[in-house]
């Protein structure tokens, strides 16, 4: 089983950015902690700043992989190209939150690409992506 983790803008500033919200460590620092829990599960990583980078992403690997953990960050709250782009894909994709996005301002309560999404999850911290692959990897 392979599944593709894309996180989007400004989460390679995790164990930086607002420490309070989401946490110290970096996803880097978290990742192999993760492919630890889920030996028999492949799972690749890509971080990008750039919206048509994550859509270029998603179109590789949406006809490949077995699912996407999908972290959109701010382009959750603005992006119908990334909805667009999802609906299109063969593989389910699980938008997740680090933090419970509906405690917070209320821009972030509307999300573009979880009604292309399998589920969501948010408010687990890190823990949301290991969620996210469970979820995945319970559907085959």
């Amino acid at each position: 089983m392979k599944i593709q983790i894309i996180n989007g803008p400004n989460l390679n500033l995790l164990g930086v950015r607002e420490p309070d919200v989401y946490g110290n460590n970096s996803f880097e620092s978290y990742l192999p902690q993760l492919r630890r829990k889920f030996p028999d599960v492949e799972i690749e990583y890509f971080q990008s700043n750039s919206e048509g980078a994550l859509i270029d992403k998603l179109q590789e690997v949406g006809f490949t992989h077995d699912g996407v953990v999908l972290n959109a960050g701010a382009y959750t709250h603005t992006s119908v190209a990334l909805h667009d782009c999802i609906r299109s894909l063969k593989c389910p994709v699980v938008e997740v939150h680090i933090s419970n996005v509906h405690r917070r301002e209320e821009f972030r309560h509307h999300s573009f690409i979880s009604s292309a999404c399998l589920g969501v999850i948010c408010g687990f911290g890190l823990k949301s992506y290991e969620l996210a692959v469970e979820g995945i990897r319970n559907l085959k």
